[in-house]
Protein backbone atom coordinates (compact mmCIF):
# COMPACT_ATOMS: atom_id res chain seq x y z
CA UNK A 1 0.00 0.00 0.00
CA UNK A 2 1.24 3.49 -1.32
CA UNK A 3 0.99 5.34 2.06
CA UNK A 4 2.25 8.78 0.71
CA UNK A 5 -0.78 8.20 -1.27
CA UNK A 6 -3.77 7.41 0.89
CA UNK A 7 -2.14 10.58 3.01
CA UNK A 8 -2.68 12.75 0.03
CA UNK A 9 -6.18 11.56 -0.64
CA UNK A 10 -7.08 12.21 2.93
CA UNK A 11 -5.16 16.12 3.17
CA UNK A 12 -7.55 16.35 -0.55
CA UNK A 13 -10.67 15.51 1.19
CA UNK A 14 -10.37 17.86 4.49
CA UNK A 15 -8.18 20.90 3.19
CA UNK A 16 -10.45 23.25 5.19
CA UNK A 17 -9.71 21.29 8.34
CA UNK A 18 -5.87 22.15 9.69
CA UNK A 19 -3.66 19.44 8.81
CA UNK A 20 -2.30 19.15 12.33
CA UNK A 21 -5.41 18.75 14.15
CA UNK A 22 -6.05 16.13 11.36
CA UNK A 23 -3.15 14.19 12.74
CA UNK A 24 -3.83 14.52 16.32
CA UNK A 25 -7.66 13.55 16.20
CA UNK A 26 -6.06 10.46 13.93
CA UNK A 27 -3.48 9.57 16.73
CA UNK A 28 -5.98 10.29 19.34
CA UNK A 29 -8.55 8.01 17.41
CA UNK A 30 -6.14 5.32 17.11
CA UNK A 31 -5.47 5.12 20.73
CA UNK A 32 -9.59 5.28 21.77
CA UNK A 33 -10.17 2.08 19.71
CA UNK A 34 -7.01 0.11 20.85
CA UNK A 35 -8.37 0.77 24.20
CA UNK A 36 -11.59 -0.49 22.95
CA UNK A 37 -9.98 -3.68 21.81
CA UNK A 38 -8.65 -4.02 24.31
CA UNK A 39 -11.78 -3.76 26.72
CA UNK A 40 -13.54 -6.02 24.62
CA UNK A 41 -11.31 -8.59 24.16
CA UNK A 42 -10.45 -9.15 27.58
CA UNK A 43 -13.94 -9.69 28.29
CA UNK A 44 -14.78 -12.30 25.59
CA UNK A 45 -11.37 -14.09 27.20
CA UNK A 46 -12.92 -13.73 30.80
CA UNK A 47 -16.33 -14.91 29.82
CA UNK A 48 -15.03 -17.60 27.59
CA UNK A 49 -12.43 -18.80 30.04
CA UNK A 50 -12.33 -17.27 32.97
CA UNK A 51 -14.50 -19.88 34.55
CA UNK A 52 -12.44 -22.59 33.75
CA UNK A 53 -9.02 -20.76 33.71
CA UNK A 54 -8.80 -18.74 36.65
CA UNK A 55 -4.92 -18.15 35.98
CA UNK A 56 -6.07 -16.53 32.86
CA UNK A 57 -8.18 -14.04 34.80
CA UNK A 58 -5.34 -12.85 37.46
CA UNK A 59 -2.43 -12.57 34.25
CA UNK A 60 -4.96 -10.23 32.41
CA UNK A 61 -5.53 -7.92 35.66
CA UNK A 62 -1.86 -7.90 36.33
CA UNK A 63 -1.06 -6.98 32.65
CA UNK A 64 -3.92 -4.81 31.95
CA UNK A 65 -1.44 -1.25 31.83
CA UNK A 66 1.39 -2.54 29.80
CA UNK A 67 -1.17 -4.52 27.39
CA UNK A 68 -2.80 -1.79 27.14
CA UNK A 69 0.29 0.52 26.77
CA UNK A 70 1.19 -1.45 24.01
CA UNK A 71 -1.85 -1.56 21.87
CA UNK A 72 -1.50 1.91 21.89
CA UNK A 73 1.35 2.07 20.61
CA UNK A 74 1.13 -0.32 17.94
CA UNK A 75 -2.27 2.14 16.84
CA UNK A 76 -0.13 5.09 16.71
CA UNK A 77 2.85 3.15 14.85
CA UNK A 78 0.08 2.48 12.09
CA UNK A 79 -1.04 5.62 11.79
CA UNK A 80 1.44 8.18 12.18
CA UNK A 81 2.42 7.76 8.94
CA UNK A 82 -0.89 9.17 8.10
CA UNK A 83 -1.15 11.63 9.72
CA UNK A 84 -0.75 14.98 7.87
CA UNK A 85 1.56 16.75 10.18
CA UNK A 86 5.23 18.79 9.71
CA UNK A 87 7.76 18.39 10.89
CA UNK A 88 7.14 20.60 14.26
CA UNK A 89 4.68 18.39 15.51
CA UNK A 90 5.88 14.98 13.99
CA UNK A 91 9.52 14.84 15.51
CA UNK A 92 8.40 15.73 18.99
CA UNK A 93 5.70 12.75 18.74
CA UNK A 94 8.09 10.57 17.63
CA UNK A 95 10.12 10.85 20.17
CA UNK A 96 7.16 10.71 22.71
CA UNK A 97 6.57 7.27 20.76
CA UNK A 98 10.07 6.00 21.48
CA UNK A 99 10.27 7.65 25.03
CA UNK A 100 6.59 5.42 26.11
CA UNK A 101 8.13 2.33 23.90
CA UNK A 102 11.11 2.34 26.87
CA UNK A 103 8.79 2.84 29.17
CA UNK A 104 6.86 -0.18 28.49
CA UNK A 105 10.15 -2.41 28.07
CA UNK A 106 10.41 -1.06 31.80
CA UNK A 107 7.14 -2.16 32.54
CA UNK A 108 6.77 -5.22 31.40
CA UNK A 109 9.93 -6.49 33.07
CA UNK A 110 8.80 -5.18 36.12
CA UNK A 111 5.89 -6.69 35.71
CA UNK A 112 7.77 -10.33 34.76
CA UNK A 113 10.22 -9.96 37.98
CA UNK A 114 6.64 -9.08 40.23
CA UNK A 115 4.96 -11.99 38.73
CA UNK A 116 7.65 -14.57 38.84
CA UNK A 117 8.54 -13.23 42.61
CA UNK A 118 5.18 -13.93 43.08
CA UNK A 119 4.35 -17.11 41.43
CA UNK A 120 7.57 -18.72 43.21
CA UNK A 121 6.45 -17.65 46.80
CA UNK A 122 2.99 -19.15 46.48
CA UNK A 123 4.90 -22.18 47.76
CA UNK A 124 5.82 -20.56 51.43
CA UNK A 125 2.90 -19.36 52.79
CA UNK A 126 3.31 -20.24 56.32
CA UNK A 127 5.75 -17.37 57.20
CA UNK A 128 5.38 -16.83 60.80
CA UNK A 129 6.45 -20.93 62.07
CA UNK A 130 7.92 -21.98 58.97
CA UNK A 131 12.21 -21.43 59.55
CA UNK A 132 12.29 -22.33 54.92
CA UNK A 133 9.24 -20.12 54.61
CA UNK A 134 10.85 -17.07 56.09
CA UNK A 135 14.10 -16.96 54.49
CA UNK A 136 12.56 -17.78 51.32
CA UNK A 137 10.26 -14.68 51.60
CA UNK A 138 13.36 -12.37 52.57
CA UNK A 139 15.67 -13.32 49.70
CA UNK A 140 12.77 -12.81 47.04
CA UNK A 141 11.43 -9.78 48.16
CA UNK A 142 14.86 -8.05 48.65
CA UNK A 143 16.06 -9.57 45.19
CA UNK A 144 12.81 -8.02 43.62
CA UNK A 145 12.95 -4.72 45.32
CA UNK A 146 16.86 -4.13 43.69
CA UNK A 147 15.74 -5.46 40.40
CA UNK A 148 12.87 -3.32 40.14
CA UNK A 149 15.16 -0.55 41.04
CA UNK A 150 18.18 -1.45 38.87
CA UNK A 151 15.04 -1.85 35.53
CA UNK A 152 13.54 1.94 36.56
CA UNK A 153 16.84 3.47 37.05
CA UNK A 154 17.98 1.64 33.23
CA UNK A 155 14.84 2.44 31.86
CA UNK A 156 14.97 5.98 33.04
CA UNK A 157 18.57 6.58 31.73
CA UNK A 158 17.73 5.04 28.33
CA UNK A 159 14.76 7.48 27.84
CA UNK A 160 16.76 10.17 28.69
CA UNK A 161 19.13 9.91 26.14
CA UNK A 162 17.09 9.93 23.45
CA UNK A 163 17.35 13.39 23.61
CA UNK A 164 20.50 15.04 22.53
CA UNK A 165 20.77 17.74 25.26
CA UNK A 166 20.56 15.48 28.18
CA UNK A 167 22.68 13.00 26.28
CA UNK A 168 25.80 15.41 25.55
CA UNK A 169 25.18 16.88 29.30
CA UNK A 170 25.56 12.98 30.43
CA UNK A 171 28.96 12.21 27.99
CA UNK A 172 30.20 15.58 29.40
CA UNK A 173 29.44 14.60 33.04
CA UNK A 174 31.12 11.30 32.78
CA UNK A 175 34.27 12.58 30.86
CA UNK A 176 35.15 15.63 33.50
CA UNK A 177 35.34 13.76 36.21
CA UNK A 178 35.19 17.10 38.10
CA UNK A 179 33.63 19.09 41.06
CA UNK A 180 30.26 17.75 39.32
CA UNK A 181 31.05 14.00 39.23
CA UNK A 182 32.19 13.93 42.82
CA UNK A 183 28.70 15.88 43.67
CA UNK A 184 26.70 13.42 42.03
CA UNK A 185 28.81 10.25 43.39
CA UNK A 186 28.40 11.83 46.67
CA UNK A 187 24.74 12.46 46.92
CA UNK A 188 24.27 8.75 45.15
CA UNK A 189 26.32 7.05 47.80
CA UNK A 190 23.17 6.57 50.28
CA UNK A 191 21.28 4.66 47.80
CA UNK A 192 24.10 2.44 46.52
CA UNK A 193 25.39 1.63 50.00
CA UNK A 194 21.45 0.40 50.87
CA UNK A 195 21.41 -1.26 47.59
CA UNK A 196 24.38 -3.14 48.13
CA UNK A 197 23.35 -3.53 51.92
CA UNK A 198 20.30 -5.40 50.43
CA UNK A 199 22.25 -8.11 48.47
CA UNK A 200 24.00 -8.74 51.17
CA UNK A 201 20.82 -9.28 53.29
CA UNK A 202 19.54 -11.08 51.13
CA UNK A 203 22.59 -13.79 50.73
CA UNK A 204 23.81 -13.71 54.24
CA UNK A 205 20.10 -13.02 56.09
CA UNK A 206 21.20 -11.77 59.34
CA UNK A 207 17.39 -10.24 59.34
CA UNK A 208 14.28 -11.89 57.78
CA UNK A 209 10.58 -11.22 57.21
CA UNK A 210 8.81 -12.13 60.88
CA UNK A 211 12.15 -12.21 62.82
CA UNK A 212 11.61 -10.63 66.46
CA UNK A 213 14.73 -7.76 66.82
CA UNK A 214 15.79 -5.55 69.14
CA UNK A 215 17.02 -2.59 67.63
CA UNK A 216 17.85 0.82 69.44
CA UNK A 217 16.06 -0.50 72.56
CA UNK A 218 13.23 -1.10 70.83
CA UNK A 219 11.14 -4.59 70.55
CA UNK A 220 9.65 -5.78 67.38
CA UNK A 221 9.28 -7.41 64.17
CA UNK A 222 10.80 -7.28 60.65
CA UNK A 223 7.50 -6.11 59.20
CA UNK A 224 8.91 -5.59 55.64
CA UNK A 225 12.41 -5.15 53.95
CA UNK A 226 12.49 -2.75 50.84
CA UNK A 227 15.04 -2.09 48.47
CA UNK A 228 16.56 0.94 51.02
CA UNK A 229 15.10 0.73 53.87
CA UNK A 230 13.28 -1.69 56.79
CA UNK A 231 9.84 -1.76 58.33
CA UNK A 232 10.31 -2.91 62.13
CA UNK A 233 6.36 -3.41 63.55
CA UNK A 234 7.49 -2.64 67.44
CA UNK A 235 5.23 -4.32 69.85
CA UNK A 236 2.79 -1.40 70.43
CA UNK A 237 1.95 -1.24 66.86
CA UNK A 238 4.59 1.48 65.84
CA UNK A 239 6.91 1.54 62.59
CA UNK A 240 10.40 1.85 63.44
CA UNK A 241 11.97 2.36 59.60
CA UNK A 242 15.81 1.69 59.06
CA UNK A 243 18.00 2.00 56.94
CA UNK A 244 19.61 -0.99 54.99
CA UNK A 245 22.99 -0.16 55.96
CA UNK A 246 22.09 0.05 59.41
CA UNK A 247 21.63 -3.88 59.90
CA UNK A 248 25.49 -4.76 58.30
CA UNK A 249 27.26 -1.49 60.57
CA UNK A 250 25.35 -2.11 63.68
CA UNK A 251 24.57 -4.28 66.53
CA UNK A 252 21.49 -5.55 66.73
CA UNK A 253 19.83 -8.67 68.73
CA UNK A 254 17.49 -11.16 66.78
CA UNK A 255 15.81 -13.68 68.41
CA UNK A 256 15.12 -15.83 65.88
CA UNK A 257 17.67 -16.27 63.84
CA UNK A 258 18.10 -19.72 63.86
CA UNK A 259 14.53 -20.83 65.06
CA UNK A 260 11.10 -19.57 66.05
CA UNK A 261 11.44 -20.91 69.11
CA UNK A 262 12.65 -18.81 72.29
CA UNK A 263 13.20 -19.70 76.28
CA UNK A 264 11.42 -16.69 78.31
CA UNK A 265 13.41 -15.79 81.94
CA UNK A 266 11.47 -15.43 84.71
CA UNK A 267 13.54 -13.89 88.19
CA UNK A 268 12.07 -14.02 91.32
CA UNK A 269 13.04 -13.17 94.58
CA UNK A 270 12.31 -15.40 97.77
CA UNK A 271 12.94 -15.53 101.56
CA UNK A 272 15.44 -18.55 102.73
CA UNK A 273 12.96 -20.49 104.21
CA UNK A 274 11.40 -20.90 100.71
CA UNK A 275 10.95 -24.65 99.91
CA UNK A 276 12.55 -24.56 96.37
CA UNK A 277 12.11 -28.23 95.21
CA UNK A 278 8.29 -27.75 96.24
CA UNK A 279 7.77 -24.44 93.93
CA UNK A 280 9.82 -26.61 91.29
CA UNK A 281 7.34 -29.21 91.43
CA UNK A 282 4.57 -26.86 91.00
CA UNK A 283 6.48 -24.64 88.33
CA UNK A 284 6.53 -27.98 86.10
CA UNK A 285 3.04 -28.86 86.65
CA UNK A 286 1.80 -24.90 86.13
CA UNK A 287 3.75 -24.72 82.31
CA UNK A 288 2.81 -28.09 81.59
CA UNK A 289 -0.95 -26.86 82.04
CA UNK A 290 -0.23 -23.85 79.60
CA UNK A 291 -1.45 -24.12 75.90
CA UNK A 292 1.39 -21.46 75.45
CA UNK A 293 3.98 -24.28 76.08
CA UNK A 294 5.94 -25.73 72.86
CA UNK A 295 6.93 -28.98 75.38
CA UNK A 296 10.71 -28.75 75.74
CA UNK A 297 11.97 -26.70 78.03
CA UNK A 298 10.84 -25.99 81.73
CA UNK A 299 13.32 -25.56 84.43
CA UNK A 300 13.91 -23.40 88.16
CA UNK A 301 17.35 -23.05 89.89
CA UNK A 302 18.86 -20.59 92.98
CA UNK A 303 21.35 -18.43 90.41
CA UNK A 304 22.08 -15.98 93.43
CA UNK A 305 21.78 -15.30 97.00
CA UNK A 306 21.81 -11.91 99.31
CA UNK A 307 21.99 -10.73 102.97
CA UNK A 308 17.97 -10.86 102.73
CA UNK A 309 16.56 -12.84 99.97
CA UNK A 310 17.56 -15.47 97.57
CA UNK A 311 16.82 -15.37 93.77
CA UNK A 312 14.79 -18.25 91.57
CA UNK A 313 15.57 -18.24 87.64
CA UNK A 314 12.76 -20.12 85.83
CA UNK A 315 13.06 -21.04 82.12
CA UNK A 316 10.50 -21.67 80.26
CA UNK A 317 10.20 -22.06 75.92
CA UNK A 318 7.60 -21.32 73.55
CA UNK A 319 6.98 -21.17 69.77
CA UNK A 320 7.80 -18.21 68.95
CA UNK A 321 8.40 -14.68 70.52
CA UNK A 322 4.78 -13.18 71.01
CA UNK A 323 4.04 -16.52 72.88
CA UNK A 324 7.30 -16.28 74.92
CA UNK A 325 5.93 -12.97 76.06
CA UNK A 326 2.98 -14.25 77.35
CA UNK A 327 4.51 -17.78 78.87
CA UNK A 328 6.45 -15.48 80.72
CA UNK A 329 3.78 -13.27 82.08
CA UNK A 330 1.32 -15.94 82.89
CA UNK A 331 3.34 -18.35 84.62
CA UNK A 332 4.94 -15.34 86.77
CA UNK A 333 1.44 -14.28 87.81
CA UNK A 334 0.86 -18.16 88.93
CA UNK A 335 3.85 -18.37 90.57
CA UNK A 336 3.27 -15.09 92.77
CA UNK A 337 -0.03 -16.43 93.72
CA UNK A 338 1.30 -19.56 94.84
CA UNK A 339 3.98 -18.45 97.08
CA UNK A 340 1.49 -16.02 98.12
CA UNK A 341 -1.08 -18.37 99.25
CA UNK A 342 0.59 -21.49 99.64
CA UNK A 343 3.98 -20.61 100.97
CA UNK A 344 3.68 -16.87 102.50
CA UNK A 345 6.90 -18.22 104.98
CA UNK A 346 8.70 -17.74 101.31
CA UNK A 347 7.91 -13.86 101.09
CA UNK A 348 10.83 -11.41 101.19
CA UNK A 349 11.02 -10.15 104.55
CA UNK A 350 13.32 -8.05 106.95
CA UNK A 351 14.94 -9.19 109.66
CA UNK A 352 15.79 -7.23 113.30
CA UNK A 353 17.85 -8.58 116.32
CA UNK A 354 16.18 -7.44 119.16
CA UNK A 355 19.18 -6.88 122.31
CA UNK A 356 18.00 -5.35 125.80
CA UNK A 357 19.42 -1.30 125.71
CA UNK A 358 22.24 -0.89 128.19
CA UNK A 359 23.68 -4.47 127.92
CA UNK A 360 27.55 -4.77 127.26
CA UNK A 361 26.87 -7.66 124.90
CA UNK A 362 24.78 -5.08 122.71
CA UNK A 363 27.86 -2.82 122.58
CA UNK A 364 30.25 -5.48 121.72
CA UNK A 365 27.47 -6.88 119.04
CA UNK A 366 27.18 -3.19 117.58
CA UNK A 367 31.09 -3.03 117.44
CA UNK A 368 31.43 -6.23 115.76
CA UNK A 369 28.30 -5.65 113.45
CA UNK A 370 28.17 -2.09 112.56
CA UNK A 371 25.91 -2.99 109.26
CA UNK A 372 23.63 -4.76 110.96
CA UNK A 373 20.30 -3.19 111.98
CA UNK A 374 19.80 -3.55 116.12
CA UNK A 375 17.17 -2.58 117.82
CA UNK A 376 17.51 -2.07 121.89
CA UNK A 377 14.48 -3.10 124.46
CA UNK A 378 13.92 -2.15 127.88
CA UNK A 379 14.86 -4.71 130.60
CA UNK A 380 11.28 -6.43 131.99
Amino acid sequence: MDWQAVAAEIDSMFRWVPSWFIGLSLVAGAILLALLAYRIGTWLLNRGFGTRLPLLSVFIERTAGPAQMALCLAAVAMVLPLAPLDDTIRTPLTRLFVVAFIALIGWISIRIVDMSAARYLQNFRDVTENFVARKHVTQVRVFKRVTDTIIVIITVSAALMTFDSVKQYGLSLFASAGAAGIIVGLAARPLLSNLIAGLQIAITQPIRIEDAVIIENEWGWVEDIASTYVVIRLWDWRRMVVPLSYFIEKPFQNWTRDTASLIGVIALHVDYRADVPRIRRWLEGAVKESKLWDGEVVNLQVIDADARTIELRALVSARNAPQSWDLRCEIREKLIAFIRDEMPEALPRDRAILIPSGDEEADLFRRANPSEKVRSAAHN
